[in-house]
C-alpha cells in the first residue's frame, strides 16, 4: 500500500511538473511580443543575444514567472495547512482573513512609510524588503482575532471560524480601501491594482524579498506534515500520543502566516488558490500531508501562472490582475465545496 502510494505521488507530480511547464513555455513565448523556443534558449544560453530579447526575458518575462510559481507555491502550501489545523475543507487563508490583515498591513505601511523612505533616498529594494514584515504582522493579528471569536469551551469551533474569518477579512478590506482613498490618485490607482492581485510589476528583487520566507519556513511546515495527518483526530487521542497540540498548532500556522505575508507582499490579495490546491492533491494523491504538501504547491504553481498568462492575453494589450482571474476560477469550485459539504 505504502508503495502504490508512493508511485501515485510520482507520476503526479511528473504530470503537474509537465503541466507547470507548459504553463511557463505558452507565458513566455506568448504576449505582445511574441517568441519562439529557439530565441529564447538563444537568449538564455547568450549564444546570440539582442537587447530586445534580454530586455522581454529578463526584465518582463521571466520575473513574472518566478513570482507567479513562487506565489503559487506559497498559497498552495499555506492553505493545506490551515485546512489541517482546522480540519475544515473550506478554510483558506483568503477566506479566514489572513490574506486580508497582511494586505491591510501592507496598504499602510505604502501609505505612511514608503513615500518617507523616498524621500528621506532610500533606495527602493530597502522597502521591497521591509514590505513581507509589516506583511507578517498584519497577519498574525488577523489570525488571534480569529482565534479570539473562534474559541469556545476550551477548542476551536470550526463553524465560528469560518464566520468570523469572513468578518474580519470584510474589516480589512474595508480597512485597506480607506487607507487607499487617503492616497495620491497615482499612489490610488497602484495600490488598487495590487489590492486585486496583480504581479504585472514583477521584478528581481520582490523575488529576492520572497525566497528568504520561503526557504525558511516551507522546510519546517514540511517537517511538521505528519502533525496534520494527527490533526484530523479527536484532540483527546492526539494528546495520548505525547503531542504538544497547541504549541504545533501555534508553529504550523505562524509559518504560513510567514508565507502568506511574503506572497501578499509582492502580488496582493489572491483569493482561493489556498482553497483549490490542497482539495485538489488530496483527490490526487491521498490524504497524507508529506504527498498533498508538494503536490499542493504544484498545483498552486500551476494556477498561478496559466492565470497570469490569461490575465495578460485575454484583453492583449491591456491586462487584468491575475487575482481576478483565480477567481472567476475559484467561486464555481468554491460553490461546488459548499454543495458538497451540505450533502
Amino acid at each position: 500500500m505504502h508503495k502504490q502510494n508512493r508511485s501515485r505521488f510520482f507520476i503526479t507530480m511528473s504530470a503537474l511538473i509537465g503541466a507547470i511547464l507548459f504553463a511557463i513555455y505558452i507565458h513566455i513565448t506568448n504576449g505582445t511580443f511574441d517568441m519562439s523556443v529557439k530565441d529564447i534558449f538563444t537568449t538564455l544560453l547568450r549564444m546570440n543575444p539582442t537587447n530586445d530579447f534580454d530586455l522581454v526575458i529578463f526584465e518582463f518575462r521571466l520575473p513574472r514567472i518566478v513570482i507567479a510559481a513562487l506565489v503559487g507555491l506559497g498559497l498552495g502550501i499555506a492553505g493545506t495547512v490551515v485546512q489541517g489545523i482546522t480540519r475544515n475543507g473550506l478554510a483558506d487563508p483568503g477566506i479566514l482573513g489572513i490574506n486580508a490583515g497582511a494586505g491591510a498591513s501592507i496598504v499602510i505601511f505604502m501609505f505612511f512609510f514608503q513615500m518617507e523612505l523616498a524621500v528621506s533616498g532610500s533606495s527602493n529594494w530597502l522597502s521591497i524588503i521591509i514590505m513581507p514584515i509589516f506583511g507578517f504582522l498584519g497577519g498574525l493579528i488577523a489570525a488571534i482575532l480569529i482565534y479570539i471569536f473562534s474559541w469556545t469551551n476550551g477548542k476551536l469551533d470550526t463553524q465560528r471560524l469560518i464566520l468570523s474569518g469572513i468578518a474580519i477579512s470584510t474589516g480589512f478590506g474595508a480597512l485597506s480601501l480607506y487607507i487607499s482613498l487617503k492616497m495620491r490618485e497615482s499612489d490610488f490607482e497602484m495600490a488598487t491594482v495590487w489590492m486585486s492581485g496583480s504581479i504585472y510589476n514583477a521584478n528581481w528583487i520582490f523575488i529576492l524579498a520572497m525566497i528568504p520566507w520561503l526557504l525558511i519556513l516551507v522546510p519546517i511546515i514540511y517537517r511538521k506534515a505528519y502533525l496534520l495527518d494527527y490533526f484530523q483526530l479527536e484532540e483527546s487521542s492526539i494528546k495520548s500520543l505525547g503531542i504538544q497540540v497547541e504549541k504545533e498548532k501555534a508553529i504550523l500556522l505562524l509559518s504560513s502566516i510567514g508565507v502568506i505575508s511574503a506572497c501578499v507582499s509582492v502580488s496582493g490579495s489572491i483569493g482561493f488558490i489556498g482553497l483549490i490546491a490542497p482539495h485538489i492533491a488530496k483527490q490526487l494523491v491521498g490524504i497524507h500531508h508529506r504527498y498533498v504538501l508538494p503536490a499542493s504547491a504544484a498545483i498552486g504553481m500551476f494556477l498561478v501562472i496559466f492565470s497570469d498568462y490569461l490575465a495578460k492575453t485575454i484583453f492583449a494589450p491591456a491586462e487584468i490582475p491575475v487575482g481576478i482571474i483565480v477567481a472567476i476560477l475559484g467561486v464555481p469550485y468554491f460553490l461546488y465545496l459548499l454543495m458538497k459539504t451540505k450533502a
